[in-house]
């Protein structure tokens, strides 16, 4: 599998985690770092995780339009998953 549909796969997973969260618990949107935050660590966790499996093994690199697509797509489901169950959710 390519490292690209391994990562977008992973976004989602991580938006729709995310969205589920803030909807489970709203108070954690005031809580430590914004939403869009843990978006982005959960890049850089992909990426770190990414290079030292890669050091190892003879793998693809994860080029920059795909992470910031993948970006996106976890920013997109983590505010589409609130918003579709009426819950309002303050991004800054």
């Amino acid at each position: 599998m390519a490292i690209d549909k391994l990562f977008f796969g992973y976004m989602a997973i991580v938006g729709i985690a995310v969205g589920v969260a803030l909807i489970a618990m709203p108070s954690i949107q005031t809580v430590g770092f914004k939403p869009y935050v843990w978006i982005v660590l959960a890049v850089v966790l992909f990426d770190v995780g990414a290079y030292l499996l890669g050091r190892r093994a003879s793998g693809e690199r994860l080029l920059m339009p795909s992470r910031m697509l993948g970006l996106f797509v976890g920013l997109g489901l983590m505010l589409a998953v609130p918003w579709l169950a009426g819950t309002p959710v303050r991004i800054f």
